[in-house]
């Protein structure tokens, strides 16, 4: 398989390029600078549930991934010593109002979803998944189907093309960075945009050949072959970007202190080795086999400078 285009992200990301403020929601505070929500220092601020709700980033179908989780999720109850339940979210938006509204405590939202996330309901990731030898990430890609006469970014034009959703780095806001500066295609205009809603849809969409292209993240592709989903010869690679950060980890900010380093201590404390999470995520490359601490400001730096790029907001909706 042949990549027509394969580049790292600062070759057509202006990174300095004017956007929007990129601002906390004003009901949070920064003290330290960390770009993540402080905890409150009122005590009667903190949320100490009976039952934590944890819900891992609807990329694929919640079906799928309930017991994927379960092994995991039982070793978070014991270090809590907390109820944990599964929320099978269907949607980017709906995760981000269910930790805003404080039905959410403990989460992984996507890269794209993780600045909204932080600024707009007070996400503190703290972990990614990793390699035992902390390679972590995923790349950016365009895909067709063979015999779609799409052999170059160029031929998209006049076509549609699948994103999933506006919240999504690699799904949409990446490649419409990409498309705009490197090739200067705007949607509605150049080509006409789709929105599948997840990466397995805008997959299954081209493998199907309901869509003649899609950007998606090809860990999730990665995945979707290994189960047999589909066929790696279903789909061709046009595009290929450098590597992003993976999904991220964390908690909401007013869990209760004490609360709160102890699901921090189950995700790094939690083995792998022979269960349902090491069979599912450890199939791509760099493989997942452990989580990795991460930090907001470091990690996530490049999103939010396509973000930027972008006029993306955090202003909560």
């Amino acid at each position: 398989m042949k990549l027509r285009h394969s580049i790292g992200l600062a070759s057509f990301i202006g990174l300095a390029l004017a956007g929007p403020t990129l601002a906390m929601d004003a009901r949070f505070k920064d003290a330290n600078g960390d770009m993540v929500a402080d905890a409150p220092t009122d005590a009667k601020q903190w949320m100490d549930p009976a039952t934590l709700v944890f819900a891992y980033t609807p990329v694929e179908d919640p079906a799928v991934y309930a017991p994927v989780w379960a092994p995991f999720l039982d070793h978070l109850s014991k270090v809590t010593g907390k109820k944990v339940q599964f929320f099978p979210v269907q949607s980017n938006a709906a995760q981000l109002e269910a930790m805003r509204a404080g039905r959410l405590h403990v989460s992984g939202f996507n890269t794209g979803s993780n600045p909204i996330a932080v600024n707009c309901a007070g996400f503190v990731p703290f972990a990614m998944m990793a390699s035992k030898d902390n390679r972590f990430g995923y790349e950016m890609e365009i895909i067709t189907f063979p015999g779609s006469g799409i052999e170059k970014i160029e031929d998209i034009k006049g076509k549609r093309m699948a994103f999933t959703s506006e919240t999504s780095n690699s799904g949409f806001k990446a490649p419409s960075a990409l498309l705009r500066q490197q090739f200067k295609m705007e949607a509605g205009k150049d080509f006409t945009p789709v929105f599948s809603g997840k990466h397995d849809n805008s997959i299954l969409g081209v493998a199907n050949k309901d869509y003649p292209a899609a950007a998606i993240a090809n860990s999730v592709k990665g995945r979707m072959e290994s189960r047999g989903v589909v066929k790696p010869e279903q789909t061709k690679v046009i595009f290929k970007s450098g590597t992003f950060p993976t999904t991220g980890y964390g908690h909401v900010y007013n869990l209760k202190p004490e609360l709160a380093e102890k699901v921090k201590q189950a995700f790094f404390t939690f083995k792998w080795e022979g269960t349902t999470m090491e069979a599912e995520f450890n199939k791509g490359q760099p493989p997942q086999e452990k989580f990795m601490p991460i930090t907001y400001k470091q990690h996530w730096a490049v999103v939010r400078e396509i973000d930027q790029a972008m006029n993306v907001s955090y202003a909560c909706k």
